[in-house]
């Protein structure tokens, strides 16, 4: 259902696109300004990995450095059947994560020291597994694509308000406030739609995060826990960075706390309920020991005996 409807919302922003375009009446500009924002976007798709661990100041942890947080990724990686993701900290008191990396071949995955510190063993297997959702989703791509027809509609909207906007002016033409109102709603609409596509990525990785590491509950708790914590403990560098805020796992930035056309993330109360509901046809309850579940991609989670150490963080 999620790709589904990320079909849906990918077919509306492109005719989105296309209407616009025809509006203008200019293919050739339309043509230009798809490859334009294209090319920006391309170059974000092959650098945004590492101009955003840079901007968050993530450190790479190997299993020297980090063991117990090494051995937890390379397990669910394992599990996953996906590539072994770099692992990345960082130095932040906010309980956060994200992933990154064009494919999952290049991809990482980044924690917060204030993750590592508030979370327990099964919640932050939860969010990692989260994390490894998107990345075996290929999200960054689909966000990639989103971003690409989105920037192409703002760059059209504003070559109406340079060059006149409406083709053949003289016969029905938008004339003046037809264009200055495409050029506010419709970059506005593309918006809303990327971030509708940006929740819809986000129950899905819920979904099969919580299918990797077989504890749905875990990982709602672990939602539960970082909500709350990520309104009260500040996150300068996101706060900095807003743009960035949609590749965390629960919205870095204060204020933003309601399932609203403006959010980039679901309501955290939706994402716990839909995970309590997986948790239930699973024949998962509260309190109940965890058992190998079959992973999304076929194979099977196993998973750590609820006896096992934990790491220095729990």
């Amino acid at each position: 259902m999620g790709y589904f409807r990320t079909a849906l919302l990918l077919a509306g922003l492109t005719g989105l696109f296309m209407g616009v375009g025809y509006l203008i009446g200019g293919s050739g500009g339309a043509l230009i300004a798809l490859l334009f924002a294209g090319g920006m976007n391309l170059f974000a798709y092959w650098n945004s990995d590492r101009m955003v661990l840079s901007m968050y100041g993530a450190h790479e942890v190997d299993a020297a450095a980090a063991p117990d947080l090494h051995r937890m990724v390379a397990e669910l990686a394992g599990n996953a059947g996906l590539p072994m993701p770099r692992v990345y900290i960082m130095d932040n008191p906010q309980p956060n994560a994200f992933a990154t990396g064009r494919n999952p071949q290049n991809a990482a995955v980044a924690v917060t020291s204030g993750l590592l510190r508030s979370l327990d063993r099964d919640e932050i297997a939860g969010v990692i597994s989260h994390e490894l959702a998107h990345i075996g989703n290929r999200d960054t791509l689909i966000m990639t694509i989103t971003a690409t027809i989105a920037g192409a509609i703002s760059m059209l909207a504003n070559f109406a308000l340079f060059f006149g906007g409406g083709h053949g002016r003289d016969n029905g033409g938008m004339g003046i406030i037809g264009t200055l109102a495409m050029v506010i709603l419709a970059p506005l609409a593309a918006m809303l739609v990327q971030m509708a596509i940006s929740r819809t990525r986000e129950y899905a990785a819920d979904d099969l995060g919580a299918r990797i590491s077989g504890q749905p509950l875990a990982l709602a708790s672990a939602l539960a826990k970082i909500s709350q914590l990520a309104h009260a403990v500040p996150n300068d560098e996101a706060e900095r960075n807003p743009a960035t805020a949609h590749l965390f796992i629960v919205n870095p930035l204060s204020g933003a706390r309601m399932d609203n056309l403006f959010s980039t993330h679901p309501a955290t109360e939706n994402r716990i309920a839909a995970l309590e509901g997986l948790a239930a046809s699973m024949g998962r309850r509260a309190g109940s020991a965890s058992t190998p579940v079959e992973g999304p991609w076929g194979r099977p989670v196993s998973q750590r005996p609820s006896g096992a150490a934990r790491g220095p963080w729990g």
